[in-house]
């Protein structure tokens, strides 16, 4: 079975700064929401506020497009997902609004993972790899 364009799809947008634990967990609930996920990496500038003029400054983007793709998908792979199979990745533009009318045909869900991966921080992450000297 590979991914079907014409089948219903749960949708995932973000930056990925780094794509971690949480994240994967996230993929899992919309995997099984709809059994196959379009993950959208929002183009974001590296260096400068991406957050499109709203109230929380996303200017923390120390990897590029190339490398967020390449770690979903050696973080899925880990897990036992295959790219073209369960999911694809799409380059989105830098996405800071979604407005939706009435009858669209689609939902939006919020899942609540729990308190242990809800605290598990991009934000953190960086700044432990910057202290290790990774970024």
């Amino acid at each position: 079975m590979s991914f079907n364009n014409f089948k219903p799809t749960t949708q995932m947008l973000g930056r990925w700064q780094p794509w971690h634990s949480g994240h994967t967990e996230l993929f899992k609930r919309a995997l099984a929401e709809t059994g196959q996920v379009c993950i959208q990496i929002r183009s974001v500038p590296q260096d400068t506020d991406a957050s499109g003029g709203r109230t929380m400054t996303q200017d923390d983007n120390p990897f590029d497009v190339n490398e967020v793709r390449k770690n979903i998908r050696v973080a899925l792979f880990k897990e036992g997902f295959e790219y073209g199979e369960e999911y694809i990745i799409m380059e989105v533009p830098n996405i800071v609004d979604i407005s939706y009318g009435r009858g669209v045909g689609y939902t939006l869900t919020e899942h609540d993972l729990g308190a242990t991966i809800h605290n598990i921080s991009a934000t953190k992450i960086r700044a432990q790899m910057r202290e290790e000297g990774k970024l």
